[in-house]
């Protein structure tokens, strides 16, 4: 990672260091905007967690193969073309239930391979049946383009297409590509009802509906829309909810839309056992900033996500790295759709090394190789908490996350 080497030694005057503390952990400052901000809160001890690599003995054992499983050869073939070959948790109980055609209901956390354990049985179901229309609903734009990816990682050379539907982005061009064969829309709740008021997408068309990361979408106040989706898709539909919570408007939800679903609970730890936790403590009269430049110019911060509170706050930190030398982009709501994806993309390709985000980034999101997730605010909630430092620690591997406390 690029840096300036003129940065002040102020990560040790900030007193950081690897133990827990009794003292309670006080809002970040500088951010803007109180909006839901319940962070001060928060237990400061919660965020202090030593990582414990998994054990080869750990490793979970499919019951089966891909190679195994009922499906079209060529989905097969697919499949191992992008090297699976055994499930994951909620691959291995969610595929077969999908298949039977039953509704299902999946809790588990993002990264648990939750997207595949419906793509899988649905390109299946269009490769059986080519009139069989899908759509996918979920909270963010990024969320969609990673399905999207996903789909034509598995589908594009079985001649299959998907179309992504989301606010921000030029309508359209999504009006052209939604009148050319396509057998799978993804797509955010307020595009959708756009489309549908339009008279572009008619939803009793689809026959198999996917919710994906719902919490979110409710916890995005996106519940009613999401009610308004549901009773206009086909009277005998397949319905998918793919969640990490189950809550009292899930519950609703299921009673009023699912029929006899199958529920499927993949049990997981609050954080992931791989994520090495740890505060950083600000001393009063230190700058935020200061203490973050210099952990950044230490080597192990190879590709760090950074967590502001406020959009603004995003902005500003971003643009105050990228002027200490750092490289880096900012990512939040009110960025336009091509400017996010942009970023996002230049992430991943580690053209930047640094990512700052706003919530936005902390749900769905698979980011290759984060090494370290950065609080630099205290975040709302303690769930919030848990789904931001889910970015690292993925996979095989383990990461750290760091989040600043400043001191009173």
């Amino acid at each position: 990672m690029y840096k300036r080497n003129n940065a002040r030694d102020a990560r040790k005057a900030s007193g950081w260091k690897s133990s827990g503390s009794n003292s309670n952990g006080r809002r970040g400052g500088g951010s803007g905007g109180r909006g839901r901000f319940t962070g001060d809160k928060i237990d400061i001890n919660r965020f202090i967690s030593k990582a414990v690599p998994q054990a080869p003995a750990d490793a979970f054992k499919a019951e089966y193969t891909f190679a195994e499983l009922p499906i079209d050869d060529n989905l097969k073939r697919a499949i191992a073309r992008r090297g699976y070959s055994d499930p994951t948790p909620i691959q291995e109980k969610a595929i077969p239930a999908v298949l039977s055609g039953r509704d299902v209901i999946g809790l588990a956390n993002t990264g648990t391979g939750k997207t595949a354990a419906f793509l899988i049985p649905m390109i299946h179901k269009i490769l059986t049946n080519p009139e069989e229309k899908v759509l996918v609903v979920v909270p963010t734009r990024e969320l969609a383009i990673q399905i999207e990816e996903e789909f034509f990682a598995f589908a594009q050379p079985l001649r299959l297409y998907a179309v992504v539907v989301v606010g921000g982005a030029n309508i359209g061009r999504q009006i052209t590509q939604l009148r050319r064969r396509h057998n799978m829309v993804i797509g955010t709740p307020g595009r959708l009802k756009d489309l549908v008021d339009r008279h572009v997408i008619n939803l009793s068309q689809f026959s198999n509906v996917i919710l994906d990361e719902a919490d979110r979408m409710l916890d995005m106040g996106f519940i009613n829309d999401v009610k308004w989706i549901l009773s206009l898709v086909a009277i005998k539909r397949q319905i998918m909810l793919f969640s990490a919570t189950f809550s009292n408007e899930i519950e609703s939800l299921v009673k009023t839309f699912l029929v006899d679903p199958v529920k499927i609970a993949i049990a997981t730890k609050e954080t992931s056992k791989q994520i090495d936790q740890d505060i950083v403590r600000v001393a009063k009269g230190l700058d935020k900033t200061d203490v973050l430049h210099d952990l950044l110019n230490k080597a192990e911060f190879e590709k760090v996500l950074i967590f502001s509170r406020t959009k603004h706050g995003a902005d500003r930190l971003s643009v105050s790295l990228c002027h200490r030398g750092f490289k880096a982009e900012s990512i939040h709501g009110d960025k336009p759709h091509n400017k996010r994806q942009k970023a996002l993309q230049m992430f991943k390709d580690n053209a930047v090394e640094i990512l700052v985000a706003t919530d936005v980034a902390a749900r769905g999101l698979d980011i290759p190789n984060v090494s370290h997730v950065i609080n630099f605010d205290i975040p709302a909630t303690y769930a919030d908490y848990i789904h931001r430092i889910g970015r690292t620690g993925r996979a095989d591997k383990t990461g750290v996350a760091l989040t600043f406390v400043e001191q009173g």
